[in-house]
């Protein structure tokens, strides 16, 4: 149902790779709350995803830009800009890649340059971004940009490998550019840290299924579906959270407030 919270805003979604993808269903609960938006991926990922079939249901423009590329990002937001007809309202970051978890190398073991790749593809990209976008003048006064994480960027997960270190720094730039593109433009910069999620990229993860089983078990409310992600995603782009900059917030159920539950109790040491 649309209560058309972003009727007439514009904004670039980033990531949209399946239909599994978060980044997908924000695309879709986007346009149904009648926003304008252009889809932006990776180049190797708009040859692989279903990118143009999603553009078609959302009438959206795609455009290719490398999200570690200073000029592809200036390019995007140039372009968006011209395309859209004015500045961009809403930006969704849900970028990330490590090729240590995709090469299997143990987190004591890492590759140092597929470290440095991780680092820039999954977190020093949201600075670029924002730096981007604030060279460029490109985004409104109370826009917002929203960044995916998750909570191995405060506790550990041992196979979540350089992407908890990634999800770290992440937050951290969030903060960080919050303060200065708020204090600058009055521009939002907040990161949703989401339940373990079964797409494409987090179904990559070692032992993701246990992970997925445990957390859900966990959770009083078990694990945050993609489709709740999207409509949270949506409020924070609407206007109806204007004064919310700077925060990592917590969508997964109640997971990390959560110590204990009857049901992994139960799970770890049945009745005899």
């Amino acid at each position: 149902m649309s209560n058309s919270l972003l009727k007439g805003k514009r904004g670039i979604i980033f990531g949209a790779l399946d239909p599994q993808s978060i980044a997908w269903k924000v695309a879709l609960r986007a346009h149904e709350e009648g926003a304008q938006f252009v889809l932006s991926n990776a180049p190797v990922a708009l040859r692989l995803g279903a990118i143009n079939q999603l553009a078609e249901q959302c009438n959206a423009k795609v455009i290719g830009a490398d999200a570690t590329s200073n000029a592809d990002l200036e390019a995007l937001f140039t372009q968006s800009m011209e395309v859209l007809g004015g500045k961009i309202d809403f930006v969704l970051h849900s970028i990330g890649m490590s090729p240590n978890v995709r090469k299997n190398k143990p987190y004591t073991d890492l590759d140092y340059d597929f470290y440095h790749k991780t680092l820039d593809i999954s977190a020093m990209s949201l600075h670029r971004v924002l730096q981007s976008a604030m060279k460029l003048d490109a985004i409104s006064e109370w826009g917002s940009v929203v960044a995916l994480t998750y909570i191995a960027a405060q506790r550990v997960f041992p196979d979540y490998n350089d992407m908890a270190d990634a999800k770290s720094m992440l937050e951290s730039i969030a903060r960080s550019y919050g303060y200065h593109y708020g204090k600058a433009k009055k521009v939002r910069v907040n990161t949703i840290s989401q339940s373990p999620t079964k797409t494409t990229a987090g179904q990559g993860v070692k032992g993701f299924d246990n992970f997925y089983n445990y957390a859900d078990a966990l959770s009083p409310l078990g694990n945050a579906p993609a489709e709740a992600c999207a409509d949270y995603c949506v409020t924070l782009f609407s206007d109806l959270t204007k004064h919310v900059t700077m925060q990592n917030l917590f969508h997964d159920g109640g997971f990390s407030y959560t110590g204990v539950s009857q049901e992994v109790m139960e799970k770890m040491f049945p009745s005899t």
